[in-house]
């Protein structure tokens, strides 16, 4: 039977027959391969998520990779059978930030794949075909699964703009952290120092192409020309900030909590720092992920500790949040 989660409201999940809708005009339906779980999908089941950007009941399920079963009128027929990953943002494609390419701050108001549209958390998922990216045919499903968080990340190298030679550093050793080591390693820098608060994802960080690895407590160097923040607290953006070179730059890609003291304005002022903050990933960042995937300088796979069916989609949610140094990236295979 084709299944599907279904979070009815916060706290309260069914899994229940999934029957596969048929794609209409400039759709494509897609067979899902792997799904990934992250924080926000913990958001949205425990009611966390901030108002205005969850819609219940949902199907959850934003970080996926599948391959194309059928298509829509005004779709090529030759997508039919290609591996893919796809865009969550349901951008309107009129607006001006839209025509800018800035498909994440579409003035038509917030739309995403398993938030307020239906997700792939599912055998299947119906989609429009315009935010697909085709993946090699020789690509691996379960890693691409992990594009999306990497999509996310690629849109913060793309700001950091760094350049060979620079003196770069990352902050956080999560997925998100993890992404960032690896992009920057691509960009050739001079040194690549790794900050986190775990010491056991020091030889990842290394793998990975880190030169440098320090946990929060030790004694940090300075002088950078550019970090990357991807911990998601007050404390990891103090820290990034305090890494770099007057004139430096600093993405920030973590959400705090509400009310989280934020950067010291007069240090970003004296300082002329240039700050940046991402939030989802627009299609060139997607575009670039894609391509650095398919030229093999970004390997998620060490990234994934855990792989259950859909049924066990609450013990992957535990999983998410037990804080078990073990636990890295959890994947639900319909």
């Amino acid at each position: 039977m084709s299944t599907a989660v279904v979070i009815e409201a916060p706290g309260e999940h069914r899994l229940v027959e999934h029957t596969p809708r048929e794609p209409g005009p400039g759709e494509a339906l897609v067979k899902v391969h792997a799904v990934g779980i992250c924080g926000s999908d913990r958001e949205v089941y425990q009611g966390n998520r901030p108002e205005g950007y969850v819609r219940y009941p949902l199907i959850p399920g934003h970080e996926w990779s599948g391959t194309v079963e059928g298509v829509g009128a005004g779709v090529p027929g030759s997508l039919v059978g290609r591996k893919v990953v796809g865009e969550g943002f349901r951008n309107c494609q009129v607006c001006d930030r839209c025509h800018a390419g800035e498909t994440t701050l579409c003035s038509a108001g917030y739309e995403e794949t398993g938030f307020t549209e239906p997700g792939a958390m599912a055998d299947t998922l119906t989609l429009p075909a315009r935010l697909l990216h085709v993946l090699p045919d020789a690509a691996d499903l379960t890693a691409a699964a992990l594009l999306e968080p990497a999509a996310c990340i690629a849109a913060a190298a793309l700001k950091a703009d760094s350049r060979p030679g620079e003196r770069v550093a990352v902050v956080g050793t999560g997925t998100l952290g993890m992404f960032a080591v690896q992009f920057l390693k691509a960009g050739s820098p001079a040194e690549l120092l790794v900050v986190g608060t775990r010491g056991d994802r020091e030889a990842l960080s290394r793998q990975y192409g880190a030169t440098d690895f320090r946990t929060k407590d030790q004694q940090l160097p300075g002088d950078f020309d550019v970090v990357i923040e991807t911990a998601g607290s007050a404390s990891a953006a103090r820290t990034a900030a305090s890494l770099l070179r007057r004139g430096g730059r600093l993405v920030l890609t973590g959400i705090p909590a509400p009310g989280a003291e934020g950067l010291d304005p007069t240090d970003l002022v004296v300082r002329q720092l240039e700050v940046h903050t991402v939030f989802g990933a627009p299609p060139d960042a997607w575009a670039h992920t894609v391509r650095v995937f398919a030229a093999g300088l970004l390997d998620p796979l060490p990234l994934v500790t855990h792989e259950l069916p859909l049924a066990e989609f609450p013990q992957a949610i535990e999983l998410v949040g037990s804080g078990d140094p073990k636990v890295g990236k959890v994947l639900l295979r319909p």
